[in-house]
């Protein structure tokens, strides 16, 4: 079904299969997309950091914030109250210091609508606000949250941090054997981050079993924990499997530091991991930004990649996206998290990935995207940055949702950046790809069973709402990241070697 915004779920009218004329509409909008979006990104990136610029006393905040909390009712239940409140936080310089918090307070005031009873619905309106307004990315999150398209109480849960699922404060006790620090390898680079602060960052479940089946380390994507990223999805599918038992990898600051120290945590992992399982491989399975993380361990980490059985990329971006940040030499420069910066398309960071290797699989890869993403850009054909090569022929699988299974069929439809963690083919080709040597591979899928399915059959409707939830969730983190910069991070002294000379 399709809905406005503005309209109650019950006033949505029923597509059924999407045809080519939304598809079109939509994509044209994602286009556009590509030049305007980041204004929103750019206003959370002020949010949480116009402090920097206007610093007030502790007293002056104080009586500001409270000035915040009584311009945003008690309760938001229209679109108009919301689009109202949230023009007045950017219209008000000294109220961007309270960012983070005022955010915090808008969620809590928002009364949801009725939640979609189906998952084609609940596809289909998250598509609907992402078009009525493709460029807002603050705005749309609270607008998921208002039309009931991303769970609340899992919001507020996350906020208050009570899952220790999503803790980077762990207590993991066992050695690994070998030793796996400071150096597995004379190759490997320096870490700069302590050895228990690497390992605390881990969640492994008391079920683990320590190399009887494969483990397999999530990585969360940008603004995001593991427990939350993948819990409500491939987690929920992996646990009791026998073919990849789930780590959570729980990086700090919410994947919003510094790429290469985020890498950090990636290549200790695996490391890690593997040594306390008996030496056994492990499998990597990443969001959005934990498959940069990834190839960079790889890359600058080499006694990694010979543990690494399968990297699994799901709506990646080993290209960065045209959406990160917006550069214009008419405009000053924002300031914003390190991996955001980073993120640019042609960021130093990403010229240095890719300059140095990083372009091509140093493992057996499974990318998966959707030409619909609405953070990453560009995701179609042979220059989405989604895509991998194979210079070293260890195996490299691509898969565009819409390409593979067309948009003609629910398999193929609206699927969003975060939509693809739960797209039955996305979660069949991690499978295949995990159950089998080398990548994943389309021939050994029934393809035209996977193609008729809206998600995996094994997850729910609240499953769905539950990964829906990470885009509030991670517009919350962004405006909460602090310090931020005007620069992306100097390149690490151990890769200027592959820094790209002008």
């Amino acid at each position: 079904m399709v809905c406005g915004v503005n309209k109650a779920l019950s006033d949505c009218k029923p597509i059924g299969i999407v045809g080519p004329d939304i598809v079109a509409e939509l994509f044209i909008a994602a286009v556009v997309a590509f030049c305007k979006m980041l204004k929103s990104i750019l206003y959370l990136s002020c949010l949480g950091s116009a402090v920097l610029a206007l610093p007030s006393p502790v007293e002056n905040v104080r009586v500001e914030r409270a000035a915040v909390i009584q311009a945003i009712p008690a309760n938001i239940i229209k679109q108009s109250q919301l689009d109202n409140v949230l023009a007045g936080l950017k219209g008000d310089a000294k109220e961007l210091t309270l960012g983070a918090s005022a955010l915090a307070d808008v969620i809590s005031a928002i009364v949801p609508g009725p939640s979609p009873d189906d998952i084609a619905s609940e596809i289909s309106s998250v598509a609907s606000v992402y078009k009525a307004n493709p460029t807002a990315f603050f705005e749309n999150a609270a607008t998921l949250v208002l039309n009931g398209l991303a769970p609340k109480g899992l919001i507020n849960d996350y906020i208050a941090e009570t899952s220790i699922v999503n803790s980077d404060k762990n207590y993991n006790p066992r050695a690994a054997s070998p030793a796996v620090y400071p150096k597995k390898s004379p190759l490997d680079a320096p870490y700069s981050v302590d050895e228990n602060t690497l390992r605390s960052a881990l969640y492994i479940p008391k079920e683990f079993s320590y190399g009887k089946v494969r483990p397999c380390i999530f990585v969360p994507g940008t603004g995001a924990t593991a427990g939350s990223n993948f819990l409500p999805n491939l987690g929920k599918i992996f646990t009791g499997s026998d073919y990849a038992d789930p780590v959570y990898l729980n990086i700090p600051k919410f994947q919003l530091d510094d790429i290469q120290i985020n890498a950090e945590f990636v290549a200790y992992a695996i490391n890690y991991i593997s040594a306390i399982s008996g030496g056994k491989n492990v499998s990597v399975v990443s969001w959005s930004a934990g498959s940069i993380d990834t190839v960079w361990a790889h890359q600058y980490w080499p006694s990694t990649i010979g543990v690494t059985s399968d990297l699994v990329s799901i709506s990646g971006d080993r290209h960065g996206t045209v959406l990160a940040y917006l550069l214009s030499p008419a405009f000053p420069k924002v300031p914003s998290t390190p991996a955001i910066i980073q993120q640019q398309y042609n960021s130093k960071f990403i010229q240095t990935l890719r300059n140095g290797g990083g372009a091509s699989a140093y493992v057996p890869t499974t990318s998966i995207y959707s030409i619909f993403d609405e953070i990453v850009q560009p995701q179609a054909g042979p220059n989405a940055s989604a895509f991998v090569r194979d210079d070293r022929n260890v195996g490299a699988t691509n898969i565009e949702i819409q390409e593979t299974c067309t948009v003609l069929q629910p398999g193929g439809t609206l699927y969003t950046h975060e939509g693809v963690l739960y797209n039955a083919l996305a979660v069949a080709a991690t499978i295949d790809a995990l159950t089998h040597e080398g990548p994943a591979d389309l021939k050994r899928i029934d393809m035209p069973m996977v193609c008729q399915e809206i998600a995996d059959p094994r997850l729910s409707i609240v499953d769905v709402l539950a990964t829906e939830a990470l885009i509030p969730i991670a517009a919350l983190e962004i405006a909460a990241y602090n310090p931020k910069i005007f620069e992306e991070p100097p390149i690490k002294p151990y890769a200027q070697k592959d820094v790209p000379r002008a």
